[in-house]
């Protein structure tokens, strides 16, 4: 026996190791068939979830609101046989309290969003649609009804809309009916009174065109949440020296020959944008948070969550 070792279960590990070696298989090619961001944002929802307590989920409402298309993931019994007999469609009936629990989610598409300050980081388009999507899968998780603002779609619920969700956030840039559009200004649109829109962008425009689609989805009872994403440098302005600055949309162009003597005059410009940001948004009944793209998105999630699940107080007359 010198040398040897007795493995009387080996027979019976075997049959069992190819069973997992077949689900490894499966699961690896489940996993590839997931879009990284997907992937990514799943991720990062599951780390937060850990740590809150979920929305109320959707419940039924009496009031007929509108019919739409049936989607994988409604349930059956929210299905119109009536409706649905008229054509060769099946149709959701859909309430009032149902569509006012909706939420709504955009993020800037726009070509400053591109932008970077160094390899390093992500960019703000990236880590927006990140947000984005691991914010719609906390509300999925909850029952929430989630669409793109813009997209032209109805919202949905369940793990379905996800992809619906990145599909829409993945379409062309030539495509002027995607839910960005290029645009830098968030659009304004018919959304259900009293649902919830989330804006994700870096919002360097004019404060008064953002008050103004602010204030225009407030009047309709609508409440919202804006979170600027920025690159660090775009609030610190560390660079130094001689200095070419490019506009990312058509802004022209500055040169100074040294940058870093405008740093300041620069820093207190961009911390009164962000007061002026944070004002409005208090004015209308909305939250403002900032998230830079060098820290970890959990904590941005989560804070974005939180707001979302307090209790809101009455607005602004």
């Amino acid at each position: 026996m010198n040398g040897l070792r007795a493995e009387p279960n080996r027979g019976r590990a075997r049959p069992e190791r190819a069973a997992q070696a077949a689900t490894l298989v499966r699961a690896e090619t489940l996993a590839a068939i997931l879009p990284p961001l997907l992937v990514a944002a799943e991720r990062v929802a599951a780390t937060v979830s850990q740590g809150v307590h979920g929305r109320r989920q959707v419940g039924q409402g009496e009031t007929f609101w509108q019919f739409r298309r049936y989607e994988p993931g409604d349930p059956t019994q929210a299905i119109d046989w009536r409706q649905s007999a008229k054509s060769q469609r099946i149709f959701i009936r859909q309430t009032e309290w149902e569509a006012a629990q909706s939420v709504w989610l955009w993020r800037d598409g726009s070509a400053s969003m591109d932008w970077r300050s160094r390899d390093g980081f992500e960019r703000k388009r990236d880590r927006a649609e990140l947000l984005l999507l691991a914010l719609a899968a906390l509300l999925a998780r909850g029952g929430e009804h989630l669409a793109l603002l813009g997209a032209g779609g109805a919202p949905g619920s369940g793990r379905a809309v996800l992809r619906r969700l990145y599909a829409g956030l993945a379409e062309k840039p030539h495509d002027r009916s995607r839910a960005d559009a290029g645009a830098s200004a968030p659009p304004v649109k018919a959304v259900p009174r009293f649902a919830r829109v989330v804006l994700f962008a870096d919002f360097l425009l004019p404060l008064d065109e953002i008050a103004a689609v602010v204030g225009a989805y407030a009047r309709r009872g609508v409440r919202g949440h804006l979170l600027q994403i920025l690159d660090p440098a775009e609030e610190t302005l560390p660079f130094s020296g001689r200095i070419r600055f490019e506009g990312c949309e058509n802004e022209g162009e500055a040169l100074f020959g040294r940058a870093e003597s405008v740093r300041e005059a620069y820093r207190a410009a961009i911390a009164g944008h962000r007061r002026g940001l944070a004002a409005l948004a208090a004015d209308y009944g909305w939250t403002f948070a900032v998230h830079h793209t060098d820290q970890p998105p959990e904590p941005a999630l989560l804070g974005l969550f939180t707001a979302m699940s307090a209790t809101p107080r009455a607005l602004q007359p």
